[in-house]
């Protein structure tokens, strides 16, 4: 007889394991976190390398700063210096005034003790402008009663502080002719500067310049009023009429001045009267060349002799390069107008283009 098995229903389905321990029921093992990762280890060697390149590096960021920053100061100083904006303390010994010929008379200023009062009182307030001359020392472009009146308070004083200037320096290598500018443009608003004054400056510009006196006039005292010009012009002919022996030009009223140029315009050689009675008073100040002067005036017309009224007069026109020549000839004047500055030719030159006129009209 076969032997009954027993048969037992069997669900293989398996329970969920608890998450905290393993199918074998131990206890699930506690994972230590990763550690963080770290750089490898570098040697000393390594480390010190490191450490100069970042060092150069900075280095190199702090110089090329640097460097920047000294470039934008050189271009703003160079900008400043152009402007005459650049300022400094420079002794009143370094200080020369032979470059530019002054417009200040040689005598005694009378309103340099109000400005030295001033300077003790409250300081400069208007630095004067130099040039420098590229041997330590400076040329004086403006500001010659300044300079004057701290060489004063020095000299009376002894006081040290007046031993240096407030000074702008102006860039080297200006034209003269805007150096003079400058200094007359600054003069011209003084009161006390006179025509005299003033037409010497501009003989002695056009003598430095090598233009005429006309044309000098109207370079430095563009700004000037049409009329003053004229009194300036006025006054240079008269002083080339005296060839400088009017000492004291100055002193000259406008008056005195005008009436002067009709003289010598109408009659240049009378210039020669003028110098004899001058040399006749070699000892003289101000006031006896003023004297002199007078009486030359006061004595011309006796000196020109009256020229009688031209009846008919001869008019021609000649066409030259430079334009038509207009010439009128009468009793004892002949005329020329041409677009040419006659008075830029050389004298001798002249001289032989006349000497050919009058032998053409002699000439039979």
């Amino acid at each position: 007889m076969a032997k009954k098995r027993s048969v037992f229903d069997i669900d293989f389905t398996p329970d969920a394991p608890e998450p905290d321990r393993f199918p074998a029921g131990n206890p699930a093992p506690q994972l230590e976190p990763e550690p963080p990762q770290t750089a490898p280890r570098r040697g000393p060697m390594a480390s010190a390398i490191t450490e100069t390149a970042e060092a150069a590096r900075g280095r190199a960021e702090a110089e090329a700063a640097i460097r920047a920053e000294n470039d934008q100061l050189a271009h703003e100083h160079v900008r400043l210096k152009k402007l005459g904006l650049i300022t400094d303390l420079i002794a009143i010994d370094a200080v020369r005034t032979s470059k530019l010929v002054r417009d200040r008379a040689k005598t005694k200023d009378p309103e340099i003790e109000e400005l030295k009062l001033s300077i003790q009182d409250i300081g400069l307030s208007n630095p004067i402008r130099v040039e420098q001359d590229g041997q330590g020392g400076y040329e004086l472009i403006q500001g010659y009663r300044r300079l004057s009146a701290f060489r004063e308070l020095l000299e009376q004083t002894g006081d040290q502080r007046y031993a240096k200037i407030p000074a702008a320096m102006v860039p080297r290598g200006e034209p003269v002719r805007d150096l003079y500018r400058k200094m007359v443009d600054e003069n011209l608003v003084r009161k006390d500067i006179s025509f005299g004054e003033m037409a010497q400056l501009a003989l002695s510009y056009a003598e430095q310049t090598e233009i005429t006196p006309h044309d000098a006039v109207s370079e430095l005292y563009a700004s000037a009023l049409k009329q003053k010009r004229s009194y300036i012009r006025s006054f240079t002919r008269v002083l080339e009429g005296a060839k400088g022996n009017i000492r004291h030009p100055e002193a000259i009223p406008r008056a005195l001045g005008l009436e002067l140029f009709k003289i010598v315009d109408a009659d240049p050689m009378l210039g020669d009267e003028m110098i004899e009675m001058l040399a006749r008073a070699p000892e003289r100040d101000a006031e006896a060349e003023i004297a002199v002067l007078k009486d030359f005036v006061h004595r011309a017309p006796k000196i020109v002799k009256p020229r009688p009224k031209s009846v008919s007069k001869t008019m021609l026109r000649l066409p030259r390069p430079e334009g038509e020549a207009k010439i009128a000839a009468s009793d004892g004047r002949v005329e020329l107008r041409l677009a040419r500055d006659f008075s830029a030719l050389d004298r001798a030159r002249l001289q032989r283009a006349f000497e050919a006129f009058f032998d053409a009209l002699d000439a039979k």
